[in-house]
């Protein structure tokens, strides 16, 4: 490509880096304060391009009306975090991490419909900037005159920041609050309100992100997830909770994929390489080897331990005789819904869906419960598992059994090579890895046309026909209930054991001589091979597969089962899958704002079952036996 070109594209790189800071310096901010994973920080992304779509429209297209409406965008989102945080956060700041997690994945989903409510379905324009609507000639190319001031917003905005925290006692109090909160509570300090303004700040700061976009995009419903991906990926490289790594991870971030574009497409040894795909990737690969080489980000430092663990884990002990009597009680129902198709003709349907997801999220939390190891890309081995049974049918002609057998090595496989880098870390970090090899692995399948089937998938997959009919339901509900059973057993094997001493104590468990890492190594593969299963499944009770099952929102889907259920037992996932796909199941068919009313009904399980829905009836039992002098036995 000529100089012309690959300058102008280091100049788009340089505006892109400024809109993606902007929304990353909140998310950083927030999170080295409140040390909460927010996952609506995108869907306030998005509230900020709206609102400035209806403040310019309501001020007028004149200079003054344009900045003034884009200001007013960013200031209105501060508010709505302020709100939030005072209405919703500050009730959870003792509840586990993982649950403040949950409780902004159901605001995403009440503010996109929120959204779609007050500005529709339909993607909003908004007009150009006032004086910057032409282009500017640089090195024989046109470059919008917009963009050259982005370019300066991001650098002004990170100087800002810099002042704000260094020169001002706010700023100092933030930065101590970063690496001690609960000395900077000791000391007097009135944390509620301290965590009340860093949020409106960190609101406003991506409300800002957002509202500068009008002229450039248009606003859209999809903005609030396909945002929220590139600002973990920025705060993770640059650190979590610096800004200056923040600015530095952007700038690295977008000028790859201003790279990756201007290279175009290149020939190399008879080979031809499209390096405008890899801007789908780019970032996650990028992620992943710096945090190889520097687990805890290029700015970042390893983050203190936290104090805020919730509720102490209690020993995992054999079901209990009316357990028992619950589950095959349970197991006695699903087998008698065929026979019961008269009266309830859509049950088997949605029980076959439930028996699926029930084993993607147990295999999910095998790894995050008693293994202690975080994941937000466990539909990676999913899709691994999806797509090799499929595959393994289509391409390689292997029978339905067949395919069956060695999807779940595949997904395996896939999690044995995953595992081997992501077990070297830990937190929030050690689950951002796994993101990156699941968008990695989704960035292959989706554009992977010839054998794949790219967007489209594969299609045309169903059981044979000796499993037509009931069979394939009963036939999915035999391994389904012989996996969970197995996954079960291990946890009270000699290597269960060792899985939770390392998570319950790294140091102690390796001082008497437990391999840490080579336990959770082979949890890993154990919980992807598992999930393959699942996936193999999935297939075959839909007939076909598309790069869905890959995305981060499936991925989101496991873990909000697992941590609905209840992350601290062992039937915590089924019941959270059992609750999800009903409450999913039932709003979809009632209403076109069903995210609302289900991402209200999580808040509501949030506040009122800190420990998940299992969780709760599990401390009720137990306090109920202790009262009755039956010792600790739930």
């Amino acid at each position: 490509m000529a100089f012309a070109g690959v300058w102008v594209q280091f100049l788009n790189g340089l505006a892109e880096a400024s809109s993606l800071f902007l929304v990353a310096a909140g998310l950083s901010l927030i999170f080295g304060v409140t040390r909460i994973v927010n996952f609506a920080h995108g869907s306030l992304y998005m509230l900020g391009i709206y609102l400035a779509y209806s403040a310019v429209q309501w001020l007028g297209g004149s200079a003054l009306g344009f900045w003034a409406g884009l200001l007013a965008a960013a200031l209105l989102t501060g508010a709505l975090g302020a709100l939030l945080e005072i209405v919703l956060l500050r009730r959870i700041y003792k509840a586990p991490e993982l649950f403040q997690l949950l409780a902004t994945f159901a605001l995403v989903l009440v503010i996109n419909d929120a959204t779609l409510a007050l500005w529709g379905p339909e993607d909003l324009l908004g007009p150009l900037a006032p004086g910057l609507n032409g282009s500017v000639a640089i090195a024989g190319r046109f470059f919008p005159a917009y963009d050259l001031l982005l370019i300066v917003i991001g650098p002004v905005v990170l100087g800002l920041l810099w002042l704000l925290l260094t020169r001002t006692r706010w700023g100092v109090l933030v930065r101590a609050a970063t690496l001690d909160r609960e000395m900077l509570g000791a000391l007097g300090v009135n944390q509620a309100w301290l965590f009340t303004s860093v949020f409106a700040l960190g609101a406003f700061l991506a409300g800002l992100g957002g509202a500068v976009q009008l002229p450039r995009q248009p606003a859209s419903l999809m903005l609030d997830l396909s945002v929220i991906g590139d600002a973990f990926v920025i705060v993770v490289v640059g650190g979590m909770g610096s800004i200056p790594g923040a600015y530095v991870a952007a700038l690295i971030v977008a000028q790859l994929k201003a790279l990756c574009i201007a290279l175009g497409t290149v020939s190399l040894f008879g080979m031809e390489f499209a390096f405008p795909k890899l801007t789908l990737v780019v970032e996650f690969v990028f992620m992943a080897l710096v945090l190889m080489v520097r687990p805890w980000g290029l700015f970042g430092r390893p983050q203190p331990v936290s104090r805020n663990w919730g509720t102490v884990e209690a020993p995992l002990r054999p079901s209990s005789g009316p357990f028992r009597l619950l589950a095959m009680a349970a197991l006695v129902l699903l087998l008698a819904l065929p026979v019961l198709v008269d009266w309830f003709p859509y049950a088997p349907v949605l029980a076959l869906d439930i028996l699926v997801v029930a084993l993607f999220a147990t295999s999910l939390h095998f790894m995050m419960g008693p293994g202690g190891m975080n994941s937000f890309g466990h539909a990676a081995y999913f899709g691994l598992g999806a797509y090799a049974a499929a595959l393994l049918l289509k391409t390689a002609a292997l029978s339905m059994g067949w395919s069956i057998a060695l999807a779940p090595l595949v997904a395996g496989l896939g999690a044995l090579v995953f595992g081997w880098f992501c077990v070297r870390l830990s937190g929030v970090y050690m689950a951002m890895l796994t993101l990156a090899f699941a968008q990695i692995v989704w960035s292959v399948v989706y554009q992977w046309d010839s054998f794949t089937g790219g967007s489209n998938g594969v299609v045309g997959i169903w059981p044979d026909e000796w499993l037509s009919e009931d069979r394939y339901y009963y036939f999915a509900l035999m391994l389904v209930a012989l996996a969970i059973l197995l996954l079960r057993r291990v946890l009270f094997s000699p290597f269960g054991y060792a899985l939770r001493a390392g998570r319950d104590s790294a140091l102690r468990a390796q001082a008497i001589g437990i391999p840490v890492q080579q336990v959770q190594w082979l949890a890993f593969i154990l919980a992807g091979t598992f999930a393959g299963l699942a996936g193999a499944l999935f297939v075959f009770s839909k007939g076909s597969v598309s790069p869905e099952v890959i995305a981060v929102g499936k991925s989101v889907d496991g873990l909000v089962m697992v941590l609905l259920g209840g992350v601290q037992t062992l039937v915590g996932p089924v019941v959270g899958a059992v609750v999800f796909t009903l409450l999913q199941d039932f709003f979809l068919g009632i209403t076109q704002y069903w995210r609302a009313l289900f991402g209200g009904v999580i808040l509501l399980l949030v506040l009122a079952f800190p420990q998940g829905i299992a969780g709760f009836f599990k401390h009720m039992a137990h306090r109920r036996a202790q009262r009755a002098g039956q010792g600790g036995r739930p």
